[in-house]
């Protein structure tokens, strides 16, 4: 019999989504056509190949109001926000496809008598890519784009969470006339994925989620001489300077911290003021915050959707109840939010002072819509502070003064930093971490290194 798995919407905890799980012979002939589909794709010239990604983007974003509201029912973004992450998608294959052929040109070191010699990127074969669902496209693109592009083929093990955007995926390639096999997806379990990852006809394997998920894919390709990409967790800070633009801190913040229900890896996840602006900031940053709708995420008026799952919601009141007993002060009434309701999805935001690192809402990831504020009284002290974590996704400062922010980010232990902005990606930009929030790369020119191999060639001419 053929194990089966649900979806549960958070919007009204119904089955929104029931698929099954690959068998092992799905999966074995999953891996043999994408074999054999790469070996054809990789002598496909770049050009050609961009045209294919290319429509495949147009595909996609044909659907993108039916995408959206998939996204919606799904893991619970608000509407009014959905479409936002089809643009996105767009936004970064766009640019990743019109930046294939400098970064995939061979390098040439330059002249010697008698020889030709270049370096030329191969692409690496079979890529694994095993998404999340909290940007559930935008994520996956960041890998799967680029390694079609390089040559390879490209198989997307999406969340159980989110299983209608790999389908979605396919739809779109299929749309745009790729070739049988250059893209797959599977539905798998945890001990198939496992099974996959160490499987001979993967080539390489691109992990975004939790440390632990993390730490399992590693274990897993240990024993094989195979590239391993991890995006992983982050308790993203911001550190608000004196001379901060002060409204547009406020705002900007705000959004870094609630948008997406604050289901980001790069989410701002603790701020740091400066004890100048501290009162003010703190009381601004709390009307901003009772400024959300909390509600359906099907109506175009809510701002704030349920988080993915209850027990998730659980987690974060878990975490802020915890900072209360400690001595923190919560500066919200749940009440003031009546959707908000325990043993639900739906959690108010929720903006804490009074913490310190003691406290897990200053240390441990919350990936939800809640928030602590410390005062700092400089520099050094902020700097200090957010280098005190496992974690090292993104950081921010808010600041008037370039080179100063310039001076700071080369202290700060983070993968981007950011000055008067945050929870953004470029994809012009590496997107990488440090510490417990990964390894490797994606995006800009240097994330196709890790997408392909170097191969050297060295060519003597005879008289």
């Amino acid at each position: 019999m053929t194990e089966t798995f649900q979806t549960i919407t958070p919007i009204n905890g119904a089955v929104y989504v029931e698929r099954a799980y690959a068998t092992d012979a799905e999966i074995a002939q999953t891996l043999a056509t994408a074999q054999r589909a790469q070996a054809a794709w990789k002598r496909v010239p770049i050009a050609e190949r961009a045209a294919t990604c290319t429509r495949f983007v147009e595909a996609f974003g044909a659907k993108k109001q039916e995408i959206a509201e998939e996204i919606s029912w799904q893991m619970g973004r608000p509407v009014a926000h959905a479409p936002g992450e089809v643009r996105g998608l767009e936004k970064r294959a766009r640019y990743m496809i019109s930046i294939a052929e400098e970064a995939l040109g061979d390098v040439d070191p330059g002249p010697k008598a008698g020889f030709t010699r270049l370096i030329r990127r191969a692409p690496l074969g079979v890529v694994l890519t095993l998404a999340p669902w909290n940007y559930p496209y935008l994520t996956a693109v960041n890998s799967v784009i680029p390694a079609m592009m390089a040559g390879n083929a490209v198989i997307l093990k999406h969340s159980s969470q989110t299983p209608l955007c790999a389908e979605r995926f396919a739809e779109a390639f299929a749309a745009a006339g790729l070739p049988s096999g250059v893209f797959q997806y599977l539905h798998l379990t945890h001990a198939a994925t496992d099974t996959l990852v160490r499987s001979p006809e993967i080539d390489f394997v691109a992990f975004t989620g939790s440390v632990a998920g993390g730490r399992a894919v590693q274990r897993a390709a240990s024993e094989r001489f195979i590239g391993v990409g991890l995006e992983l967790g982050g308790k993203d800070p911001a550190y608000v300077r004196h001379d901060a633009p002060f409204i547009h801190t406020v705002e900007n913040l705000v959004d870094g911290v609630f948008y997406n229900a604050g289901q980001s890896c790069c989410a701002i996840e603790r701020i740091y003021v400066h004890e100048a602006l501290y009162d003010r900031f703190v009381e601004a940053f709390v009307e901003a915050t009772r400024a959300y709708r909390l509600g359906d995420p099907l109506d175009p008026e809510t701002t704030l959707g349920p988080v993915v799952r209850t027990n998730a919601a659980g987690f974060v009141r878990g975490q802020v109840d915890e900072a209360v007993r400690q001595g923190a002060r919560a500066l919200i009434d749940p009440a003031t939010f009546p959707a908000a309701q325990d043993g639900t999805p739906y959690l108010a935001p929720q903006v804490l002072t009074g913490v310190d690192h003691s406290m897990r809402i200053m240390t441990e990831e919350t990936f939800g819509p809640a928030i602590g504020i410390m005062k700092v009284r400089s520099d050094d002290e902020a700097v200090a502070l957010m280098n005190d974590s496992p974690f090292g996704l993104t950081a921010s400062i808010w600041t008037a003064d370039e080179a100063l922010a310039l001076a700071l980010g080369d202290r700060v232990e983070t993968g981007t930093w950011f000055m008067n902005r945050c929870d953004y990606l470029d994809p012009a930009l590496a997107w990488t971490g440090v510490k417990d929030s990964g390894r490797g790369c994606t995006l800009s020119t240097l994330g196709y290194q890790h997408l392909t191999r170097p191969k050297s060639f060295h060519l003597r001419m005879l008289e």
